[in-house]
């Protein structure tokens, strides 16, 4: 199984990004979380420093869009250079629309569910999703502790591949190397991290050993 992390920079040092993110080497993609104040409780950060953070990296950015009017930035991440992007269905009247925008430029689109949310919300959207983003804590903050009901719910995503054999699954949220293995044998092909990344003294031993390897 190839697992993929994706290093979320909402927990690095903004003061030195440069450096922080020439030392993700070791992930195989950048996650932004972009909020609102509104959506969620926390403001975290806009179009230039994504701008920046494309021109630091050739990594793929994966933008999560934490914010009431998701429609509203679709375009403009992807003049940046976004390549995956998920938003809330509880922020818009019609996620199949957004979904089918999102594709039109080259995107893949996903759907974020919070903890709360069940999987059935997905039934009628599943077959056009390119991958589904669990949340494993509630959105709006880093440093989160990982809530366990997560791995029942990517197992329900993950029976439903036989049909949907492409869709992947992503989980952001208290991710570690405690519960990594956990949530791979549940199914999950995109291990999201922020803090367990930047709190380590290595950032490529950390990011290794979410996917059971170390360097």
């Amino acid at each position: 199984m190839n697992i993929q992390v994706a290093a979320s920079v909402l927990s690095a040092d903004f003061s030195r990004l440069a450096e922080e993110i020439a030392l993700l080497e070791a992930t195989d993609i950048i996650h932004l979380d972009l909020m609102d104040g509104h959506y969620v409780p926390n403001l975290s950060f806009g179009y230039p420093l994504v701008s920046c953070i494309r021109k630091l990296s050739s990594k793929p950015l994966d933008a999560h869009l934490m914010v009431t009017n998701p429609d509203a930035y679709i375009e403009t991440l992807a003049e940046i250079g976004i390549q995956w992007l998920s938003f809330h269905q509880e922020t818009v009247y019609h996620s199949h629309r957004l979904v089918q925008q999102i594709k039109s430029l080259g995107i893949k689109a996903g759907i974020a569910l919070n903890p709360a949310t069940p999987v059935s919300t997905l039934e009628n959207i599943l077959p056009e999703l390119d991958f589904v983003l669990v949340m494993s804590v509630n959105p709006g903050y880093s440093a989160q502790k990982f809530i366990p009901q997560t791995i029942s719910k990517v197992q329900q995503i993950n029976a439903l591949k036989r049909q949907y054999p492409n869709l992947l699954i992503e989980v952001d949220g208290g991710v570690n190397g405690d519960n990594c293995r956990e949530l791979i044998q549940a199914g999950a092909d995109i291990l999201v991290s922020a803090s367990y990344i930047f709190g380590s003294q290595d950032y490529s031993r950390a990011i290794n050993s979410l996917r059971g390897t170390n360097v």
